[in-house]
């Protein structure tokens, strides 16, 4: 990914914070011939000074295959809101562009295969994304034949990542009045656009690409 200096997000604590914050990512893997991807929800685990991201898909999906070579290489993107930002905005005539965050995680891939292990996975996930709803579906609400046979149609994994590629690319070349102007536009706009704009003052206020965590003193 390229990423120009001024838009360039480094801190490892800081690109860790958004991918938990935006866990539904893209897995792109390669069968040698073209790419193959699949959109899906990721955790994010720290592991002393290795960082993990552990998902599943399912067993038919043609991708398995892949994922289930050894120590394959991947790469999952994660991104956040995005937004066009047309130049009619600023005051003096200059290219559009649009605006977004993202982060891509480069790193290899192991299969999980203990069944023990996987239930546990989809045990936490269960409790993760329905812990905070009125009815919560409980792990034991779910028929057990039907959560066995489920747990026997998807593939699980963890990668360990490798490499992190981080951007911000939120009008941080700009002047404060054109920024101004762009995020006075985007708060008239939809709900995408006004959470761009509110990160685009964030980073313009700090001065710094951080969204989530602050600045060590």
């Amino acid at each position: 990914m390229y990423v120009p200096s001024y838009y360039a997000v480094t801190d490892r604590e800081e690109i860790i914070a958004f991918m938990k914050n935006h866990p539904f990512g893209l897995i792109i893997s390669s069968d040698g011939a073209e790419p193959v991807a699949t959109h899906i929800p990721l955790e994010v685990e720290s592991r002393g000074e290795d960082l993990y991201l552990t998902g599943h898909i399912a067993r038919v999906n043609r991708q398995s295959a892949l994922l289930e070579q050894e120590a394959s290489s991947v790469l999952a993107v994660f991104h956040g809101p995005h937004t066009y930002i047309s130049s009619s905005w600023y005051a003096r005539p200059d290219a559009p562009t649009w605006n977004y965050t993202a982060v891509h995680a480069y790193g290899k891939l192991q299969t999980i295969t203990s069944a023990q292990r996987v239930e546990q996975m989809i045990r936490d996930l269960l409790l993760k994304y329905e812990g905070g709803q009125e009815q919560p579906v409980e792990w034991d609400m779910v028929p057990a034949k039907m959560m066995q046979a489920m747990l026997k149609e998807i593939t699980c994994f963890e990668i360990k990542v490798e490499r992190l590629d981080a951007i911000y690319k939120l009008s941080q070349n700009r002047t404060d009045s054109d920024l101004e102007a762009v995020v006075t536009k985007l708060d008239e706009l939809g709900w995408q656009d006004r959470e761009v704009a509110e990160q685009m003052r964030a980073i313009r206020s700090t001065k710094t690409n951080r969204l989530f965590t602050k600045t060590s003193q």
